[in-house]
């Protein structure tokens, strides 16, 4: 929301007053404001009755970037700067001494700014390349408010900062150099599984006994994501920037998140006293990783199911209501057990039916349903972890996973949407063809498994993904009886 610094001057007992609902940061700016003015050199602090309001006047004011919009508006109404700033826009925090300093959020508000209309933007030079990202802005950035105030009375000349967004996304191997599918033996169905996972954004559990290349496989798999787009790129900084994590002028990777079993439902999801956005937040775009998911508290698992479904968490306050986006994959790994050893073939599971039960009930039917496959990953045996010959690369895979997201791009040209784990029932029915052999199968083991309607369109959508994987125009046979691969019952497991 813009707010309006209005700024009045008057006779009368000198004070300084700031209304509009301030929380306590922005009522302590008093003091910012009036030490850096008068480091200003031959500029004094007017001793009069200043009354600053931050307008709208109902919406409560919240942090520190309102000190240079505040410092500017006195300097305006007391007559020392006289240039017409109606089309400019203020952001930034003061020190005592007058130096400017960075803050959180630009990048959303400098999107909203040029949606108002406003033209320059003025505000801390460690933010300038973040707003910059932002097109058809003038973005200036300054140290010192002497600085700003040399500029506005054109005694300091500045050129706007231009980044160039081309150059940033040059190169999207850089977020792949790190870790190779080629490390990992053998396990081809849980490879083919990701390989789906990452070229329709599935989500995917994979559940095996400890030691069997869960947490292996899930490190790899940012090296075959697709690139990032930039628009996707933009509304995932604006997350980072909102919650202060924004380290560079904007992401050029999918994110990629982890978080441990005793994460708490805020941090998960997001919240606070001033609503921050959660860990799925900050995956949006990418992924978010939960291993040992049977470890996690029941109410932090269905608190995930909402946000799986609409794709954004909202967040509801006696200030308002806060809305943040969360379209994130989600990649989730299980023991079949409490001890782990299960699907073991070697070590005996000591665990009883009744425990068992107990242990992967935590994942509940509905969570379940919401994940697009489960695959079993049993430990490599001897005999593949010895074996000599050259395992298939991250590159390889990302090169088909790059083509199938293009094929992707091509069916969804006219709609709102990107990979097929996001098209609606209707999009389902209009897009996926299935020939007729592949067909009857498919109608046969739903009417043999009972799944549900959510089940049923998942698995229609991981199996186009597989078709366009393959470049194939219709889903054949073969692809469906590798898409029931990854429907697994987990009460019955073996």
């Amino acid at each position: 929301v813009p707010i309006e610094v209005e700024t009045k001057i008057s006779r009368g007992i000198p004070q300084f007053t700031i209304v509009g609902l301030p929380d306590t940061a922005v009522k302590e700016s008093r003091e910012r404001v009036k030490s850096a003015i008068e480091s200003l050199p031959d500029v004094s602090f007017p001793l009069k009755k200043i009354i600053v309001n931050l307008a709208p006047a109902n919406i409560p004011k919240q942090g520190t970037l309102y000190d240079l919009p505040i410092a500017i508006g006195i300097l305006k109404a007391s007559n020392v700067i006289t240039q017409n700033l109606s089309k400019t826009a203020f952001i930034g925090e003061l020190s005592l001494d007058g130096r400017i300093r960075k803050v959180s959020g630009v990048l959303p508000i400098t999107v909203s700014l040029k949606k108002l209309g406003i033209n320059t933007l003025i505000l801390p030079e460690e933010n300038q390349e973040e707003a910059a990202i932002v097109e058809g802005l003038n973005v200036y950035g300054f140290n010192h408010l002497n600085e700003v105030l040399n500029f506005l009375e054109g005694k300091l000349v500045k050129r706007p900062v231009r980044v160039n967004t081309k150059l940033l996304f040059e190169n999207p191997e850089n977020c792949f150099k790190h870790l190779d599918f080629s490390d990992v033996k053998g396990q081809k169905l849980a490879k083919l599984a990701l390989e789906i996972a990452a070229a329709g954004f599935h989500n995917a559990l994979m559940i095996g006994s400890p030691g069997s290349g869960k947490s292996m496989l899930a490190s790899r798999f940012p090296s075959i994501m697709p690139p990032i787009t930039f628009e996707e790129a933009l509304e995932t900084s604006t997350v980072y920037s909102v919650a202060g994590k924004l380290t560079k002028p904007i992401i050029t990777c999918r994110p990629f998140n982890s978080c441990h079993h005793s994460i708490s439902d805020v941090a998960l999801v997001g919240g606070g006293t001033i609503p921050k956005p959660g860990i799925i937040s900050l995956s949006h775009n990418g992924v978010l990783f939960m291993d040992e998911l049977p470890e996690f508290k029941r109410t932090t698992l269905e608190a995930l199911r909402q946000p799986l479904e609409d794709k954004k968490v909202v967040i509801s306050r006696a200030s308002g209501s806060f809305e943040f986006p969360a379209n994130f994959q989600l990649l989730t790994a299980a023991n079949p057990c409490p001890c782990g050893y299960r699907l073991d073939r070697e070590k005996e599971c000591t665990c009883s039916p009744s425990s068992v039960k107990k242990y992967l009930s935590k994942i509940s039917g509905p969570l379940l349903d919401r994940i697009d496959m489960v695959v079993q990953i049993q430990r490599p045996s001897i005999e593949e972890l010895s074996k000599k010959g050259i395992e298939e690369s991250s590159k390889q895979i990302r090169e088909r996973v790059i083509k199938a997201v293009e094929i992707q791009n091509r069916r969804f040209e006219e709609t709102n949407i990107k990979f097929n784990s996001q098209m609606t029932p209707k999009m389902v029915d209009r897009f996926v063809k299935l020939e007729s052999d592949a067909e009857t199968l498919f109608k046969k083991y739903i009417s043999t498994m009972g799944i549900t309607a959510r089940t049923y369109y998942k698995m229609l959508k991981a199996a186009q993904t597989l078709a366009d994987l393959k470049n194939q125009d219709k889903i054949t046979k073969p692809v469906i009886l590798q898409i029931l691969n990854f429907k697994v019952d987990l009460q019955n497991i073996n």
